[in-house]
């Protein structure tokens, strides 16, 4: 990978701060939320047990997810307890999906408790090493998760999801090139995986965070020839303040969309730094 002249790069008075909704992989699919749960409304009043009108037969792990799509944690909680009683053969899973009721509701240390469960149980389980990384990331423990989310990433190095959370991590502490090399494989490996919805439910939304996270976001998706996505970041690290415009001729990534007339545009048309 080439890094070299992207020292240059000066943190801006905003610091780093990421606003960072990292994943939290079940083991299994929630059932998908309906219209009226996706609506900007409260949340429905707590129930004691869910609707079973759609089947009888639900299990208590299935009555535990159903709350968890509610974001009725303190229900999914007692649920995912009594099914850990009977379903000898899915303890890692319920473990770590108890984990993230736990997470869920802010209870960083009972849901560490639960993902050490999960990795006991199954210690070649992915997903509790990855939401252990994501535990200690969101008490702001960024270099803590490390080892957490390269452990997720050795077990299962296909996930964008644990490349994209390891790369923010390193985002957090300011380590820019490795940053750069773990948002570059999640995005071979999941085109989608920055937007909203992709496929293992991870959201990275960056705020108030500098100019840095939108220059190597936007060098990442120039280093794949994804010229849209690139102009599209690199007009935010312009609006964060970037205006480095002998760095961005020297950097090979940047060259290779360099003759892209929204590239040009956008050089030769800089927006102004927003200013708070």
């Amino acid at each position: 990978m080439e890094t070299q002249g992207n020292d240059r790069l000066k943190v801006g008075s905003k610091g780093l701060s990421f606003v960072v909704l990292v994943c939290l992989v079940l083991s299994a699919a929630l059932p998908a939320p309906s219209a009226q749960d996706k609506a900007p409304s409260p949340p429905p009043p707590q129930e004691t047990t869910p609707n079973t009108s759609a089947g009888a037969n639900l299990t208590l792990e299935d009555r535990a997810d159903i709350f968890m799509a509610r974001k009725q944690y303190p229900d999914a909680v007692d649920y995912y307890h009594r099914a850990l009683k009977t379903a000898k053969d899915r303890q890692a899973a319920l473990w770590n999906k108890l984990g993230i009721a736990y997470q869920q509701e802010g209870q960083f240390g009972q849901a560490r408790k639960a993902y050490k469960k999960a990795i006991h149980f199954q210690k070649d389980f992915p997903e509790p090493w990855n939401n252990l990384g994501t535990s200690y990331y969101l008490e702001r423990k960024a270099k803590k998760s490390l080892k957490y989310y390269r452990q997720a990433v050795k077990l299962n190095p296909s996930s964008a999801s644990f490349h994209l959370n390891l790369g923010t991590a390193y985002f957090q502490i300011k380590k820019y090139p490795e940053a750069f090399t773990e948002y570059r494989e999640a995005l071979v490996l999941d085109p989608n995986v920055l937007r909203e919805h992709s496929a293992q439910g991870t959201v990275v939304e960056a705020r108030g965070s500098g100019y840095r996270v939108y220059f190597y976001l936007a060098k990442a998706f120039a280093s794949l020839g994804r010229t849209d996505e690139a102009v599209r970041y690199l007009r935010r690290a312009f609006e964060e303040g970037f205006d480095d415009r002998e760095l961005l001729a020297k950097d090979p990534d940047f060259q290779k969309i360099s003759s892209s007339p929204a590239y040009v545009e956008l050089l030769n048309n800089p927006p102004v730094a927003i200013k708070e």
